[in-house]
């Protein structure tokens, strides 16, 4: 018998272990039936609803405030964990229902105008977005019973918001000017404002909108970037340089040393906009200088006067040295590829065109004295570098003479020791 029990004994624990899984298993189960599935009543009932009306389980599980543990009483009230509608929607336990219109700022800022209660969440989220939107154009306008204007839902959603880190966020930068363009593009809606309304039209063929949309350039330019976002305000045009030169700041420098500057302002205009414009700002060439369609200069300037002979003087500088790098770089090309050690020129060459860009922001400056020593940094360097390039071209040629006269004597010397072998032969 004891001999029985002895190989009776592994089936009797693999007997209990299995039921101890089991039990396990159902206690797990029973756990997450009781505490993993918090009943939404409202999710319940307005995921089966049409728009505007319905919110999907999907939508809601990637709103950020979904995330952050927050539910649909967060803001409406109410009870979601009934599934007694009369209960649910109790007004004594705080339903509101839809949020009128002109509560939105308050009840978002009842949250996001609490630093303690943020602090929980995102530690680094500044709480002053109420603030800001009480001095902005859409906030005052709003506090004077304009309806119309902005108030948060329409930037940042509602049921389905992300952070402006996420692609989808209606905020993230690649949005924000589909997002602005939603009111500001819309000729209807923004009908009684006297603002124009094809700012979003001229922004998507901007040098700004490229450098975002196209090349992906997250610190590129869009509308909160010069308007602000929850404070957002036209910049006014004695600010406009003060915008720009946020990432503009050579520009700027040049600016103020600029005769430009003391006229823009006397006469009440707009600084950079006069040349660039605002919205539409398209890539600057060289030929704003000149007297053609792009001509920058000619809009205000007489033909001939003393500020048109500046242009011509500056334009000229430009193009001799754009002209002095552009044959250093074919000359030094030609004699890298035919295998020749013009490295150093090569290098040099950036230093060349670092002195055309540099000329090129100085133009801002409009002091022909300044634009010139850096033309003529460039000019001295691309005339070093052309130098090396003819250098390397000679010995080139001397290196293929030589090597073709090598090739005629092996040539002559391999023709004679065949007529010696055959006349040993003969």
């Amino acid at each position: 018998m004891a001999f029985l029990r002895n190989k009776l004994r592994p089936f009797r624990a693999a007997r209990y272990a299995g039921l101890a899984g089991l039990v396990v298993l159902a206690a797990c189960l029973g756990y997450g039936q009781s505490h993993g599935q918090i009943t939404n009543s409202c999710l319940d009932c307005h995921s089966t609803l049409p728009d505007p009306l319905g919110v999907s389980q999907e939508k809601f599980s990637q709103d950020i405030h979904a995330q952050k543990g927050l539910t649909c009483a967060s803001c409406h009230g109410g009870d979601p964990t009934s599934d007694d509608a009369d209960q649910a929607m109790s007004r004594k336990a705080g339903w509101k229902g839809k949020v009128d219109r002109r509560q939105i700022p308050q009840l978002c800022g009842s949250c996001h105008s609490n630093p303690a209660y943020i602090r929980q969440f995102n530690p680094s989220l500044r709480t002053d977005q109420l603030d800001q939107y009480r001095t902005s154009v859409h906030g005052k306008r709003f506090a004077a019973g304009d309806t119309k204007v902005a108030v948060c839902t329409d930037c940042h959603s509602v049921h389905d918001l992300r952070s402006p880190r996420d692609p989808r966020s209606t905020v993230n930068p690649v949005n924000v000017a589909n997002t602005c363009a939603r009111c500001h593009a819309d000729t209807s809606y923004m009908k009684g404002y006297s603002i124009p309304t094809d700012q979003f039209a001229k922004y998507s063929i901007s040098v700004h909108h490229e450098a975002l949309a196209v090349r992906g350039d997250l610190s590129a330019p869009t509308c909160s970037t010069c308007h602000g976002n929850h404070g957002a305000a036209p910049p006014g045009v004695d600010k406009v340089q003060n915008v720009c030169s946020n990432c503009h700041a050579f520009q700027a420098q040049m600016y103020e040393k600029s005769t430009h500057k003391k006229a823009f302002e006397a006469a009440s205009l707009p600084g950079c906009v006069v040349c660039h414009s605002n919205h539409g700002i398209r890539h600057p060439t060289d030929a704003m200088l000149g007297t053609g369609p792009d001509a920058a200069c000619m809009r205000c300037h007489n033909p001939g006067d003393e500020c048109d002979q500046a242009r011509a003087g500056l334009l000229s500088s430009l193009r001799r040295l754009d002209d002095a790098n552009k044959s250093a770089d074919s000359i030094l090309r030609v004699a890298e590829s035919s295998g020749m050690e013009v490295s150093e020129a090569r290098l040099g060459q950036d230093q060349a065109r670092d002195s055309l860009t540099k000329a090129r922001v100085t133009i801002h400056s409009f002091r022909t004295d300044l634009v010139d020593q850096d033309i003529q940094a460039g000019l001295k360097i691309a005339a070093q570098n052309l130098q090396a390039g003819k250098d390397a071209m000679v010995e080139r040629n001397y290196r293929r003479l030589g090597f073709g006269i090598s090739v005629i004597a092996i040539g002559i010397v391999l023709a004679g020791l065949r007529l010696y072998i055959k006349k040993i032969e003969s």
